[in-house]
């Protein structure tokens, strides 16, 4: 039996076919990963992939889409896409097409992971209780996963929407600087590819350094997060090893945020393509620190396991169950 899975993003789409045995067990059959851009809808795109191949009969789809689903339909986030489940239907063809918010596949997948496809940044101490999942990639994506005796629930969430909180002068600035250019801003303008790129032009244009000349040629070509990224990891520029202190902690900030609405002492998990690109960044203790300081709540903060995914393909594996387990 062959199930679709998807996982729906601003910057790109990953699709992949599974076959279910008897035993229920997945096997990924094909999988490919399309540019989102380069297509005016998710039919398109999916005809492209299953023509990529055999065509065989598909008996479920599932689809992670980045954008709040209501209904089984999507207007996504960062994408000109109106998805639709019933259009869907038809246009795969399945006789059962299930959409569901990106973060929420996403969890599925990540609490399937093994120990080695996670790298842990707190310990903690593991118990039994609700978990929650943050990630930061094209956009800012929030899900929890409620404890329901032996099951867990898991709860899409536009929590990366919610409005931005400075934590000091430096923030307040940084909020001040984002509110004249988008009036309201959220948590997505800092927390996602984009958002890296909005930190570094306000500590540019605020003087906090000056910008060298090699990072303004590159940033002319290439995506100016990615050089960001990649001159602050080498700590070869001055204003780009400092976006990255600054995003790092805001992350971490607003991950405890999430950890204290879901009371998530089960644990914290980080996915999307941002945290495994600058892991040791995340490691070396700004994230955790920005994580725990929540006043009084700091010895509850400390107790909270935390997890990076490193696995990208995770999403693609939980919507493939979720896929799976409709048939």
């Amino acid at each position: 039996m062959i199930v679709l899975a998807g996982d729906v993003g601003g910057t790109k789409t990953d699709l992949a076919l599974f076959d279910k045995d008897a035993r229920g067990r997945l096997t990924m059959v094909r999988d490919g990963t399309l540019r989102s851009a380069d297509f005016v809808s998710l039919e398109l795109a999916i005809e492209r992939f299953l023509d990529g191949g055999p065509r065989s009969t598909i008996a479920a789809a599932c689809l992670g889409v980045a954008g709040p689903v209501v209904d089984g339909r999507c207007q996504a986030t960062n994408l000109p896409w109106v998805v639709d489940e019933r259009l869907l239907t038809y246009a795969i063809p399945a006789p059962k097409v299930k959409l569901l918010n990106d973060l929420e596949v996403a969890a599925h997948g990540v609490l399937g992971l093994p120990e080695e496809d996670l790298r842990t940044l707190q310990a903690g101490r593991p118990r039994r209780g609700n978990l929650v999942l943050i990630a930061a990639g094209t956009g800012l994506g929030e899900a929890i996963i409620v404890r329901d005796g032996e099951r867990r629930l898991v709860i899409a969430s536009e929590g990366g929407h919610g409005d931005l909180a400075a934590r000091n002068e430096l923030e307040d600035d940084l909020l001040r600087y984002l509110r004249k250019e988008f009036g309201r801003v959220s948590y997505e303008r800092v927390l996602a590819g984009p958002g890296l790129y909005n930190v570094y032009r306000f500590l540019r244009d605020t003087g906090w350094a000056k910008e060298a000349p090699e990072v303004a040629e590159r940033m002319r070509t290439d995506n100016p997060s990615a050089v960001v990224t990649e001159m602050g990891l080498a700590k070869r520029d001055a204003l780009c090893d400092k976006a990255l202190d600054v995003f790092v902690g805001i992350y971490g900030a607003e991950a405890g945020n999430l950890a204290l609405k879901a009371m998530a002492i089960g644990g914290v998990l980080v996915g999307g393509g941002i945290a495994p690109r600058m892991i040791e960044r995340i490691a070396s203790g700004g994230f955790v620190a920005s994580f725990r300081d929540k006043g009084r709540l700091t010895p509850l903060m400390e107790s909270l396991p935390i997890h990076v995914s490193l696995n990208p393909r995770a999403p693609l594996f939980g919507a493939a169950h979720v896929a799976a387990e409709m048939v």
